[in-house]
């Protein structure tokens, strides 16, 4: 069993900057792909940022320039700094990870989410 989870969610102004984190535990062999996902109200899931095992980076355009993605192997965590914070950043923001727990199995796993609020 695997768990991912996320911490440093909260109240924030606009402009401000927060920093999550996601810890993943349990039974893990090693971690492929992580990404942070984030759901406003009313709206689907999308996706925020992901970065490979290697470190390569994506990022969905809306945050590309103030959010940066970054982890350790070694902690097997995932972070997510998010400068400039704007109002429509406010979601609730889930940590995903490909876990592999043994030699050719892998599993997909989500985090139960932290809640960003961006006003003032």
């Amino acid at each position: 069993q695997v768990q991912l989870v996320e911490s440093g969610g909260g109240l924030v102004q606009p402009g401000g900057s927060l920093r999550l984190s996601c810890a993943a535990s349990g039974s893990i062999f090693s971690i492929n792909a992580m990404a942070w996902y984030r759901q406003a109200p009313g709206k689907q899931r999308e996706l925020v940022a992901a970065i490979t095992s290697g470190g390569t980076t994506n990022y969905a355009d809306s945050v590309k320039g103030r959010f940066t993605i970054s982890r350790d192997n070694a902690k097997n965590t995932v972070y997510l700094q998010m400068n400039s914070l704007k109002p429509e950043d406010t979601a609730v923001y889930h940590c995903n990870a490909d876990v592999n727990v043994g030699r050719r199995v892998t599993y997909n796993y989500w985090g139960q989410g932290t809640q960003v609020t961006v006003s003032s």
